[in-house]
């Protein structure tokens, strides 16, 4: 049941020895949960095995993923002033422990990975190392000599109220409180969570809402402003964003190993530990349930199709197809175009092919252009490959002309388009539409400038809406669509 190093007892200074708990302790996150989460993206045949392996056991589940998956653990979540506190004790003299209900294997590697450690109480297999089992565990090795106990769950009550010093990181809501009404005394609390709003917006990626304006699309260029109309854009957009926030949080729990070695996702909400997956999952399904509901009773049935459709995509997406070169580009650039096409069924609007074409080459250049600033990212970092994507360094010049010359593609589409006849339709003074050609290659023309420099945000579309340049060209370009239809 026990895994140690040594069997020495406490000395220097004459303290107890400190036990610190893992997960969600000394790691802000659940080393279970990552595993099973990276079983499921590198093996997912064998993840489909968890339920029986989960039949003979915690432990025993434990042990079976944690043989089948190595975690990462150099670039865990940790929390920061637990571990300088571990520090501040270890110099001191004193001797600490890491008693965990992780797998022994899981647990050794967390404990090499520091310096402060002087042994490992873990699961073997057999015996899950938690609650009662820990107490009894930690009883029998430090015996009449006591331990200090650091936790953070409410199955650490019982751990807490025998230590001789109690002290919680990162603790459950309510335990704090739980603790004082039971007349147990919290020595120190150790804090390193980000703010739960701040959190929730973050992995629902709020600000990536604005790729939805997309729906409302159809009915502005249809030039129906009417208020049934409206209402049906607001609604769809609201179904495309809630199912879109979903999405996200299955891809970024997916991801959460290889976030964690990236220099900007590793502040995810999953990848920093400041979320669960188990909250992410609860908010994931609420989200594509409320959505679905809105699609089926608001709108017509061609959206909720629409709908269906962009979901099943973007999982496939977030599973396996991410990592397929150049499937990926081309699946991303549909799944914008899916969006104007929802638009147009939610509010009763025909899709001119124009305008499908348009879209096609503008969002397959916005999709080589993201790999190209992650790949142009990781070759400064000095790696030869976007880590957990199919692309080499030395793809990044072919993906340079693949983006431009559909760039250029879609501007060619659009000059078509205000050459034809379809467009005395909607516009009073089509010739005015020639203003906004040169507004846009100056924009696409800017976009693959600043990729080229590494000045360029890896997602294009938040830098056009957070680019003050991109919101002058857009606003003209507004304004010119205005000026030709009077």
């Amino acid at each position: 049941m026990l895994q140690t190093t040594s069997v020495e007892q406490a000395s220097g200074i004459g303290t107890r020895p400190l036990c610190v708990d893992l997960d969600g302790t000394l790691v802000k996150s659940d080393t279970l949960l990552d595993s099973l989460l990276l079983l499921v993206r590198i093996r997912p045949l064998q993840a489909l095995q968890s339920p029986a392996w989960a039949l003979r056991g915690k432990a025993a589940l434990k042990r079976e993923v944690a043989s089948r998956v190595t975690l990462d653990v150099t670039h865990l979540p940790y929390n920061r002033p637990l571990i300088a506190y571990l520090k501040e004790q270890k110099a001191a003299g004193r001797k600490i422990y890491l008693a965990t209900g992780a797998d022994s294997e899981t647990a050794e590697r967390v404990a090499a990975h520091f310096d402060f450690f002087d042994g490992v109480l873990a699961s073997d297999g057999k015996t899950n190392l938690t609650g009662g089992n820990k107490l009894e565990g930690m009883r029998n090795r430090f015996g009449e000599e006591g331990y200090d106990y650091i936790g953070n769950s409410f199955v650490d009550i019982p751990l807490l109220r025998h230590a001789g010093s109690a002290m919680i990181a990162n603790p459950d809501r309510g335990l704090a409180s739980r603790l004082r009404r039971s007349g147990i005394v919290i020595e120190r609390e150790f804090d390193d969570r980000a703010g739960a709003l701040k959190t929730f917006l973050s992995a629902i990626r709020i600000h990536q809402w604005a790729k939805n304006v997309l729906v409302l699309v159809p009915f502005l260029l249809s030039h129906s402003l009417t208020a049934p109309h409206i209402a049906a854009a607001v609604i769809a957009f609201f179904c495309f964003s809630l199912c879109a926030s979903a999405t996200y949080i299955v891809n970024d729990m997916l991801d959460i190993d290889a976030d964690r070695r990236h220099p900007r996702k590793r502040a995810r909400a999953f990848a920093s530990g400041d979320m669960s997956a188990f909250t992410g999952a609860f908010v994931a399904i609420a989200f594509v349930a409320a959505a679905l509901l809105a699609a089926r009773f608001l709108l017509p049935s061609a959206f909720l199709l629409w709908l269906l459709l962009y979901i099943a995509s973007t999982l496939a997406y977030s599973f396996y197809l991410k990592r397929i070169v150049l499937v990926d580009v081309i699946l991303l650039s549909c799944l914008y175009t899916v969006r104007v096409l929802a638009g147009g069924a939610a509010t009763d609007v025909p899709i001119s092919p124009w305008l499908s074409a348009f879209s096609v080459f503008l969002f397959l250049s916005l999709a080589m252009v993201k790999r190209f600033s992650e790949l142009r990212n990781a070759l400064e970092r000095g790696t030869k490959f976007a880590h957990g994507r199919g692309y080499l360094s030395v793809d990044i010049e072919q993906l340079r002309s693949f983006g431009t010359a559909s760039a250029y593609a879609a501007v060619v589409v659009f000059a078509m388009y205000i050459s034809g006849r379809d467009v005395t339709i909607l516009y009073h003074h089509p010739g005015r539409l020639w203003l906004a050609t040169p507004l846009m290659l100056l924009w696409l023309s800017r976009v693959w400038l600043l990729a080229s420099r590494g000045e360029l945000n890896e997602d294009p579309i938040i830098f056009a809406v957070t680019d003050r340049m991109s919101l002058l060209i857009g606003a003209a370009v507004v304004l010119i669509a205005v000026l030709a239809a009077l």
